[in-house]
């Protein structure tokens, strides 16, 4: 098996950071975020590295990219490229390995600080006593008004862009590897479960874990994000994550049978004729003379159908 390629910037080796902000990514540019996080270098002064990820895209000339861009950046960075991919759970199980700080902040690489000091609020958050879970939350303020994306805007909207204070209410419910700052040792005695392949919910099952051991605190220190989807792409995202929806189900049936999206499937199931009906939803949420409330209403439903098929 080929080995992980590793370069580190000349600021790298001398840090002895506070908090390692954890980038994985697949075929995604991450060269946006890692210049803006750069930009907090110099009041950080290496109380923060950055360790990015590339899980197996296998494109040279954007390695060479990347390269080139972190010998420029005062941020002490390292940029791990892998041969082939291991997926997001895994992914992110490694990126801890290599991690130096007793604090992992788990960032996408389509998300973007909505605050100039995004990096100096985490370090903050996270010198002792660290929390050992804080989720700081989502926005849509910088992301793209492209029409072709309003119907994931609106469901972004409606289920994600929720405040602190609201998400708090079921701390386990809203917490995503986007935005995420986790303690060395909580993560070490609960990792990611490698059995999730595919998209989704693989964070959502390791803050079931966790909450019966630890407190998971929100706090409002949020990122745009930037990588919204057209219905379809969204959709093939959906189909993906239908079996880890059943997964999460069968490991957690006291939190998940709670959800309104495990009830309302399970009527969905007692339906006659569904595959005509997720036909109809899909083609329902595509329909671009439709009100945008309505297509993301035929979307998330349609996403249901698919659970009610996989559970």
């Amino acid at each position: 098996m080929t080995s992980p390629q590793i370069h580190d910037n000349a600021a790298f080796e001398a840090a002895r950071p506070i908090v390692s902000v954890l980038i994985p990514f697949l075929r995604d540019d991450p060269s946006d975020l890692l210049t803006q996080l750069a930009a907090e270098a110099t009041p950080l002064d290496g109380a923060a590295e950055v360790l990015v990820m590339d899980d197996g895209t296998g494109d040279p000339a954007l390695t060479a990219r990347l390269r080139a861009l972190i010998g420029t950046l005062p941020l002490p960075i390292r940029l791990i490229s892998l041969p082939t991919n291991e997926g997001r759970a895994q992914g992110r199980n490694r990126l801890t390995e290599a991690a130096r700080a007793d604090a992992f902040l788990f960032l996408d690489s389509d998300m973007r600080p909505d605050t100039e000091i995004f990096l100096r609020n985490w370090t903050e958050i996270a010198r002792d006593p660290a929390p050992a879970v804080a989720f700081g939350g989502f926005s849509l303020d910088a992301a793209p008004q492209d029409p072709r994306f309003a119907v994931h805007r609106a469901l972004s909207l409606r289920s994600e862009c929720v405040p602190a204070s609201d998400r708090a209410k079921q701390p386990e419910k809203y917490v995503y590897t986007s935005n995420l700052l986790v303690r060395r040792d909580v993560f070490e005695a609960e990792r990611f479960d490698p059995g999730f392949t595919g998209w989704g919910w693989e964070d959502v099952e390791w803050a079931m874990r966790v909450s019966r051991r630890f407190p998971i605190v929100h706090v409002d220190n949020p990122a745009t994000h930037m990588g919204l989807d057209t219905v379809d792409a969204l959709a093939r995202k959906f189909e993906q994550g239908a079996p880890n929806f059943a997964r999460v189900v069968a490991l957690h049936p006291q939190f998940a049978t709670a959800y309104p999206s495990y009830k309302v499937a399970r009527i969905l199931r007692s339906l006659p004729a569904r595959g005509l009906l997720r036909g109809v939803l899909k083609a329902a949420a595509k329909a671009s003379p439709l009100p945008v409330a309505a297509r993301a209403f035929a979307l998330r439903l349609y996403r249901t159908a698919l659970y009610a098929e996989a559970i």
